[in-house]
């Protein structure tokens, strides 16, 4: 037997072709890529687009083919033919540069332009970009708030209770400015009063102490009345401001600074703003040195006084206050106007609402 014949037994280490495509073209035609690329419906223009694509790719094709770049399927070149080894391609040596610096610029470049030249469809530039993208830790914060050190909490700290301050001092101010209230005493019919100075912080028994001290020097009601304003109680005293019976324990100041209105409007429109600059005294060490517990301290001068006609509230009109005694109210708060009396309540709308006096019956006023 012929040794340079192999045996049928032995391993071919060739590839065998198959036999099926034998009788078939190798070299695939831009149709055939065409209808590769092409699954299901297409829009025309997307159909277009791949089949220019594809008569593109074949004419590369041809002209390397044309070259001696490419080699046919069929030519041969793949299978060895009579033991003959097939030649391997030749790699091109990486010249390596010296002396030279580079950022990665040109590498970057000859990247883009390899991939500009065969890119698989599979991959678009938008993939590439995306995926070169870099995001930093927590991107989706838009201000990062900076860390606050022991030398700015103490500052604002400091800054907190000298704002406190300030606020506390223009308190104290508007609590001390004076204002004048005429009023009326109310029995059934309206007995003139006055005027009481009181200031924005005192409270409503305050001014019903000064209002009853002012009944008895006038004498409401004769001689009887005289002693009797002398005697009576503050706490048998009421405040009517308009329609609105006003509690004992709330001052002046709650009504202005707050603005409550009551059923005609503001209760007290007076200002809430200081009159006067006001100042802030700063704590500074007191000097022990001159010292004398022994000293009497000094006499204080003279404040001087602000006349009634240029304080707040002195052209009001005086039967809007009215102070009343509570027994009487007792006795006469079914008959108008005291039917329509009602206690202060914070949390109720005085402007809205309709108005019934006790027994429910509505107002059409």
């Amino acid at each position: 037997m012929d040794s340079s014949n192999p045996s049928s037994g032995a391993p071919s280490r060739s590839e065998t072709p198959n036999p099926a495509n034998r009788f078939t073209s190798q070299n695939a035609t831009a149709e055939d890529l065409l209808r590769s690329q092409t699954v299901g419906l297409v829009q025309l223009s997307d159909f277009r687009k791949r089949r220019a694509e594809a008569l593109e790719q074949k004419e590369r094709e041809a002209h390397d083919l044309a070259l001696g770049r490419l080699s046919t399927p069929g030519s041969g070149a793949s299978t060895p033919r009579d033991g003959q080894p097939t030649s391997k391609p030749l790699r091109k040596k990486k010249k390596i540069a010296k002396g030279k610096v580079s950022f990665g610029y040109d590498d970057e470049e000859e990247e883009s332009g390899t991939s500009a030249v065969a890119t698989p469809r599979s991959k678009s530039p938008e993939n590439d970009t995306a995926s070169k993208k870099k995001l930093g830790p927590n991107s989706a914060l838009g201000v990062i708030p900076k860390t606050m050190t022991k030398s700015a909490l103490l500052r604002e700290v400091q800054q907190r209770e000298q704002l406190r301050k300030e606020f506390m001092a223009i308190q104290e101010v508007v609590k001390a400015t004076e204002i004048a209230i005429p009023f009326v005493f109310y029995d059934g019919t309206n007995i003139p009063g006055g005027i009481c100075r009181v200031k924005k912080g005192d409270f409503i028994w305050f001014f019903l102490d000064k209002a009853r001290k002012v009944g008895a020097e006038l004498g409401v009601g004769g001689d009887k009345g005289r002693r009797e304003w002398a005697r009576v109680s503050v706490d048998d005293l009421m405040f009517v401001r308009g329609e609105i019976i006003l509690p004992h324990h709330l001052d002046f100041y709650y009504f202005i600074v707050n603005k409550v209105v009551g059923f005609s409007g503001l209760m007290f429109s007076y200002s809430s703003e200081p009159t006067t600059k006001p100042e802030v005294t700063k704590e500074t060490p007191s000097d022990l040195s001159n010292y004398d517990p022994l000293s009497k301290p000094g006499k204080k001068a003279p404040v001087k006084q602000i006349p009634d006609e240029e304080l707040e509230g002195f052209n009001d009109d005086p039967t809007v206050t009215k102070v009343v005694d509570r027994r009487w109210y007792e006795r006469n708060k079914h008959i108008f106007p005291a039917s329509v009396w009602e206690e202060f309540d914070p949390t109720k709308d005085y402007t809205k609402g309709i108005r019934k006096d006790a027994e429910g019956n509505t107002f059409f006023f």
